[in-house]
Order: structure tokens, then C-alpha cells, then sequence
């Protein structure tokens, strides 16, 4: 983890200069590129980075970034909340995947 963003935005902009400019959504238990209609399972994913924000007095604003790479090399962000409102699917997809930078 590399919490070195004080602003969710902060850190998808600087994501996407470094190429991360793709966007993806967990659908039926899958990774799905918006931009692609890809979608991937667990062992085509790496995690390159993630960063986790916490919201100053809402615990819904609490959340983490994740910057991510296909196998296909496709580059790109997801975001999850963490906590209480976490997408636990998406949480157990990415537990599977192949974290690069822990």
C-alpha cells in the first residue's frame, strides 16, 4: 500500500499520467474493463498498487483505490469501499489476485 494521496482524485489523476487510464467495475464475479467490455478473472489481474482513504467524518467516504494491470495489458483503476460498506465479492476476487507492489 502506498497511502501517499490525502485525495481520492489526487491519486486517480496521477494514476492515469503514469497510464493508468482504464476504468473497471466488478460484475458476475468478474473484473469488467468500461472502456474495453473486457472481463477478467482473478488470475489475468495483478494488483500494481492500491491506496485507502478514509473519509474525515463520514464512514461512507471510506474507501481504497486500486491500480491494477491485465494480463492482456490493460491498465487501469478500481475503487472499493472498505469497512462496513465494502463490496465483499469484490473484496474475495481481489484476495485472488497477484499483488506486485505489497
Amino acid at each position: 500500500m502506498n497511502n501517499q494521496y490525502t485525495e481520492i482524485m489526487e491519486a486517480l489523476a496521477h494514476l492515469r499520467e503514469k497510464g493508468y487510464s482504464d476504468s473497471f467495475d466488478f460484475i458476475t464475479n468478474r473484473l469488467h474493463c468500461l472502456q474495453t467490455k473486457r472481463f477478467y478473472e482473478p488470475e489475468a489481474v495483478s494488483i500494481i498498487e492500491y491506496h485507502r482513504f478514509e473519509g474525515a467524518s463520514d464512514p461512507e467516504d471510506m474507501s481504497i483505490l486500486y491500480a491494477v494491470e491485465t494480463d492482456d495489458g490493460t491498465k487501469g483503476t478500481v475503487i472499493d469501499a472498505y469497512g462496513t460498506y465494502a463490496d465483499t465479492g469484490l473484496g474475495e476476487f481481489l484476495k485472488r489476485t497477484e499483488l506486485i507492489n505489497p
